[in-house]
């Protein structure tokens, strides 16, 4: 899909497109808060509005790359990522195809999603068999490719391609729901900085954690610790504010068709009133509100 190449226009072309894209991306950052995206607000705010690396942590793109093009800058830009930028912008259709003519792509028809394409058919058969019993596969980046119903109804998990670590470290919903939060921060870093030993090659890892630190303290002030470790299973613990407090044991298994992915499936803890708890949220069908990305 291509658009007018940017090295095709007149100098003054160029310059007045970067000043527009410049003038839009700022404008519509400028107009959200932290609460509207579910951020943990904090303070030494200078300007209202998001700040440059709250949008690329929450799009899943480097900071110096979001930077460089709401700078107008000649950069390979896919409509991939000027999708995950519209979703954080909350852009309508008019403004998402504004910026896409502005990053000089043609703006694509709409199409419905395939969700299910990268993940294999049977790892989608035993998610949608795990029911009523949460269950999701996070890729090596810890971003969601498979959700199923009771894992979007009990931790909000809504938009694919969304982030398990920046939701967990840049929600004040996570923040606050997840039972001993602090404790869950640092075993999830661990887990991550192990997960990025394991892949010495791969620079996404440092680019994801380098735009963390930016974006959330919390995350920085753990990074910093170093903490490493590599769960199995466990327990996670989190107050649903439709049902109370509601208790899983997971497991994480691997997929072995997609390096690096993993499948987490989650079992009501036994001795507590999750499973009766878990069954009145799905009949309801009331989802946790947790903006995502």
């Amino acid at each position: 899909m291509g658009g007018m190449e940017v090295s095709k226009l007149s100098p003054e072309a160029r310059e007045r497109r970067s000043a527009e894209i410049r003038a839009f991306l700022r404008s519509r950052r400028a107009r959200l808060t932290p609460a509207d995206v579910g951020l943990v607000a904090g303070g030494g705010r200078r300007t209202p509005g998001l700040r440059r690396e709250e949008v690329a942590v929450l799009a899943g793109v480097g900071v110096s790359w979001y930077t460089w093009l709401e700078q107008g800058r000649e950069i390979n830009v896919s409509a991939e990522v000027l999708d995950a930028i519209g979703r954080v912008l909350r852009l309508d259709a008019a403004e998402r195809e504004h910026l896409y003519l502005l990053a000089g792509l043609n703006p694509p028809q709409a199409q419905p999603a395939d969700d299910a394409v990268a993940v294999p058919a049977g790892i989608r058969r035993v998610i949608d068999g795990w029911l009523p019993r949460p269950a999701y596969v996070i890729d090596r980046h810890w971003k969601l490719v498979a959700v199923n119903e009771a894992a979007r109804l009990v931790f909000g998990y809504g938009e694919l391609a969304h982030s398990c670590l920046v939701s967990f470290f840049t929600s004040a919903h996570f923040r606050s729901a997840v039972c001993g939060w602090e404790d869950a921060a640092r075993q999830i870093v661990g887990q991550f900085r192990a997960d990025a030993a394991r892949y010495p090659d791969d620079p996404e890892f440092g680019r994801i954690a380098e735009d963390m630190c930016a974006a959330s303290p919390a995350f920085a002030a753990v990074w910093a610790e170093h903490p490493v470790g590599a769960g199995t299973e466990g327990i996670k613990s989190l107050r649903h504010p439709s049902v109370g407090e509601l208790a899983f044991a997971y497991t994480v298994l691997p997929v072995s068709d997609l390096p690096g992915a993993r499948l987490l499936l989650y079992t009501p803890a036994e001795g507590t009133p999750t499973e009766a708890r878990l069954a009145g949220l799905l009949t309801s069908g009331e989802r946790v509100a947790v903006p995502t990305a």
